[in-house]
């Protein structure tokens, strides 16, 4: 008894300090990054499409990167959402056990590669062959990021997907079979539809893994303050921090501006977070 009450109070106490963490975290950035809001404007500051914060006149407008990273985030969803869960389904439904075995193996070891090794890849292959392909002076664009985001998200995609898929249960399909539907139409009709909530929930990784990348993005966009064109040089509003901090002096604007953009991206997961949430938990009443 003494050591399960135990167990509980260690519980409770872990609870606690990752949610005070996430509050002190919130905390933190808004009283960061609201003084640079004010002193520049709430209007200037998310509507503006110009990013000098080092000349003579100094402009903070990031509108550039919040749409750089919206677009960024929804082409590399729109790339690797469903590779990611074709080949969960092969690998659940399709794949002989011992090939699947291999393939999921290869899929956690993409996982454990470092960020910065994928920018590293996509900045020696994959940037010089987009600069041929279009012929343009630089093969640092967005369309790079994007390819590189959706490589990235595949991981996480996979294997919730694929953990989701083999936890549907069989007699769904045995039904499905019995009623004369083919394996092809029981695996898309039925067994992706029985575990939506978790391909969701893969999504929403997915989402949160692309919009919270930096450092192989860095390497690959170009990293500069252009409005979002799918061949052309763009920056993120997180390889704007990180380009931009290390220089910032202690207590300028710019420095505090970074910290507004830091408050801006982690609202804009939040909300997206809460809202993807919505849609996952009224998905899950409907069926």
């Amino acid at each position: 008894m003494a050591l399960e009450n135990g167990m509980k109070l260690l519980f409770l106490v872990c609870g606690i300090v990752s949610v005070a963490f996430v509050l002190l975290i919130s905390v933190y950035l808004i009283i960061a990054g609201l003084p640079a809001i004010r002193e520049i404007g709430l209007g200037n500051f998310l509507f503006g499409t110009r990013w000098a914060a080092t000349a003579a006149e100094p402009s903070y407008g990031i509108l550039p990167f919040i749409l750089t990273s919206v677009y960024g985030t929804a082409g590399a969803v729109v790339l690797g959402v469903p590779l990611g869960i074709l080949t969960a389904v092969f690998l659940a439904k399709v794949a002989p056990p011992k090939l699947a075995g291999i393939l999921h193996t290869a899929v956690e070891l993409l996982a454990g590669i470092p960020s910065v090794v994928y920018g590293l890849v996509g900045m020696i292959l994959l940037v010089p062959a987009i600069q041929r392909i279009f012929s343009l002076s630089s093969g640092a664009c967005l369309l790079a990021a994007i390819i590189v985001l959706a490589i990235m998200i595949l991981p996480p995609v996979i294997n919730v997907s694929e953990t989701a898929l083999r936890a549907v249960p069989k007699e769904y399909e045995e039904a499905s079979l019995a009623l004369g539907a083919t394996k092809m139409e029981t695996w898309f009709r039925v067994s992706l539809h029985a575990a939506k909530s978790g391909i969701a929930a893969a999504v929403v990784m997915g989402i949160g893994r692309a919009i919270g990348e930096a450092m192989a993005i860095i390497m690959v966009s170009g990293n500069v303050a252009n409005m979002p064109s799918l061949t052309q040089s763009v920056r993120f509003l997180t390889t704007a921090i990180a380009s931009e901090m290390s220089y910032a002096a202690y207590g300028s604007l710019q420095r505090q501006a970074l910290f507004s953009i830091g408050l801006v991206l982690f609202l804009f997961i939040m909300l997206l977070n809460a809202f993807l949430n919505l849609v996952i938990k009224r998905g899950g009443k409907q069926s």
